[in-house]
């Protein structure tokens, strides 16, 4: 029995390995030890660095971003904040808007008012390899690294990196000093290796938007005033020796006499690593059945100790519904950290600026779509605030028990964004949108209503079958949006590239009304036209006046199939409509007299932008 159990263990191993996509992916070992020195918020800090090149490609050069460089007067960040606060929006954007004007209302002209300690600035002083001193070229935000020995395919090279910074004043998302009091919010902190994948160099400059990271394993040791209590995204190593509420009950701690401590902190198998630190944060832990220790850090004020008792409750009870609809949560730990100007994201741990539940789980989502998947947000923000969004809604609606549509908000905010004049194709790079306003609408919005409306395709329990197949399939490989349709068409069992098409790389709209209604041998015939230049698989509900009703399901000829049966309401399944055609006919055998009302897409997850033709009631 065990010969053929480890036979039926490898033939399932080898077919799990064999389903994987191929595509290699560049690797990274950190080392970091820094030291923060409390009056001045400035540190130095070293990092030895192994970096596998698992590409076929040779490397002449290397990049690392240095992202605090943004935080000073007249950067590009600085430059291009005041720039889009000069436009005018009409449009409700509350994410980003201020006073009507599209700046990020957390930016808007504060980098140009910085002071000299109060910038922040990242510098590389060297960089060497096997003792050997290389090439630095600084581009503000991005280090490029000219090699004296190129790095050859399928090879390693060890790196020593030394280095020195100032944290800026909170400013967005990282820094010292917040709003709410917190000492140190430590993202984007240390000189992080560029990504380097198939697409080459993603070295793209620090303007505020998204983030793209090599997979790799850091260990990080913190030095910093002993009366500081550190959290991070991460396992810790040393409890017993800084203890804070994270040695284990009844350890006796280490005792010195150090005026600092420091902390020893491990993640493997993520693309970055933050961190933060006060003097006056507290902690409430949260054990969740087969999911992880769920840590809440947060600044001590007696008036807000429920908020955060209620967050951790809460988010306790989210995973299971996170694990059984997106993937199990693969790491120990989570960690939600008080800090920062609202939300964001990293491995292992979120950012937060208040005790808000819906951001908790917004940010611990982001977990799937950015830091298990790593896709690309400078190129494909869709793919992981639209998924998140998505993803967040549906978790709230199942806590609070509600069923159905509940996308109204996503489906509201892409319909301003469709009628405003300033939509752009979704596959516009993150940092070159003309507006804020469209960045966001498009990334969060059309991104979710991209996964809501899929399920209008597809079917809703095909959908589902799809966001677990996407997980199992693309975790910690760097997908693409190709690479998600290709998930959804093998299950689906449908051609779906001209969804992607449609709604990714084009401003086309979707537009469907009832046009007219004949009699046509003894038979009635509704008439449904298409509008916008967006085609679709359009579902006509035929309500009659003795309360029976048809569903008729007309796929889309580019499909190549249609969705299974999703409710109990008769249904009838029509010829394809061919996408060239702009009007079709639903054909009745019911007499014209009988019918009460027809309507277009009765479960609202068509993103029809103009939905008042869609219904026609029929008078007495």
């Amino acid at each position: 029995m065990k010969k053929i159990s480890l036979v039926a263990y490898f033939l399932v191993t080898a077919i799990i390995v064999f389903s994987q996509p191929e595509r290699w992916q560049q690797k990274i070992k950190y080392n970091i030890n820094v030291k923060m020195d409390v009056l001045t918020n400035r540190f130095a800090g070293t990092e030895k660095i192994e970096y596998s090149n698992n590409s076929t490609d040779t490397l002449k050069k290397v990049f690392f971003h240095l992202y605090w460089n943004a935080f000073q007067p007249n950067s590009s960040m600085d430059m291009r904040s005041r720039e889009l606060g000069k436009i005018k929006i009409s449009e409700p954007n509350p994410r980003r808007q201020s006073d009507g004007l599209d700046w990020d209302a957390r930016v808007k002209d504060r980098i140009s008012k910085l002071a000299p300690n109060e910038i922040g600035y990242q510098r590389v002083q060297s960089v060497m390899i096997n003792g050997v001193a290389q090439t630095l070229k600084e581009h503000e935000t991005i280090l490029e690294v000219v090699l004296a020995k190129p790095i050859l395919p399928k090879t390693k090279v060890l790196m020593d990196v030394a280095f020195e910074a100032q944290v800026p004043l909170q400013i967005r998302r990282s820094g010292r000093d917040n709003q709410e009091g917190i000492r140190y919010s430590m993202s984007q902190w240390y000189p992080k290796m560029v990504e380097y994948d198939y697409q080459g160099w993603n070295a793209n400059p620090y303007i505020a938007r998204e983030f793209y990271g090599v997979w790799g394993d850091f260990d990080v040791n913190i030095t910093i005033d002993k009366n500081y209590m550190v959290t991070a995204g991460g396992d810790l190593l040393n409890a017993s020796e800084v203890g804070f509420g994270y040695e284990a009950l009844g350890t006796k701690l280490i005792t010195t006499s150090s005026t600092t401590k420091t902390w020893k902190w491990q993640a493997y198998n993520v693309h970055d690593f933050m961190w933060a630190a006060d003097p006056n944060y507290k902690m409430i832990t949260r054990t969740v059945a087969n999911g992880p220790l769920i840590r809440v850090v947060y600044k001590a004020v007696d008036s807000l100790e429920n908020k955060w008792q209620s967050l951790a409750d809460t988010v306790a009870l989210a995973y299971p519904i996170m694990a059984k609809t997106f993937g199990a949560y693969p790491y120990k730990t989570y960690t939600f950290i008080q800090g920062g100007d609202g939300g964001m994201e990293y491995p292992m741990a979120t950012l937060l600026k208040s005790a808000s539940i819906g951001t908790a789980i917004h940010e611990w989502m982001h977990s799937w779509y950015q830091m298990m998947m790593g896709t690309n947000e400078s190129l494909y923000a869709w793919m992981d605030e639209g998924f998140t969004d998505y993803a967040t809604n549906r978790v709230q609606a199942t806590l609070k028990g509600r069923t159905g549509f509940f996308y109204d908000g996503s489906y509201r905010s892409y319909f301003n964004l469709a009628k405003s004049g300033l939509e752009e194709p979704a596959s516009t790079h993150a940092d070159h949108f003309n507006t804020n306003f469209a960045s966001t609408a498009t990334a969060y919005s059309k991104g979710a209503v991209f996964m809501e409306q899929l399920g209008y395709i597809v079917g809703d329990t095909v959908r589902d079958k799809i966001l677990l197949a996407y997980y199992n399939t693309w975790k910690f490989k760097h997908p693409n949006p190709n690479d998600f349709i290709r998930v959804a068409e093998k299950i689906s069992g449908m051609e779906l590239d001209w969804y992607k098409e449609y709604w990714i790389y084009s401003t086309k709209t979707i537009d469907y009304g009832v046009g007219d209604i004949a009699v046509v041998n003894n038979k009635t015939a509704i008439t449904i036209k298409r509008l916008g230049k967006m085609p679709m698989p359009i579902d006509v509900l035929i309500t009659f006046k003795d309360g029976t009703q048809e569903l008729h399901v007309i796929p889309l000829d580019l499909m190549y199939g249609q969705k299974p049966a999703e409710n109990a309401i008769s249904r009838t399944l029509q010829p394809a409509w061919r996408w060239t055609h702009p009007d079709y006919n639903v054909i009745t055998s019911r007499s014209i007299k009988d019918i009460k009302q027809i309507e277009i897409d009765p479960s609202m997850r068509l993103a029809d932008i103009n939905r008042t033709n869609n219904k026609l009631v029929i008078p007495d």
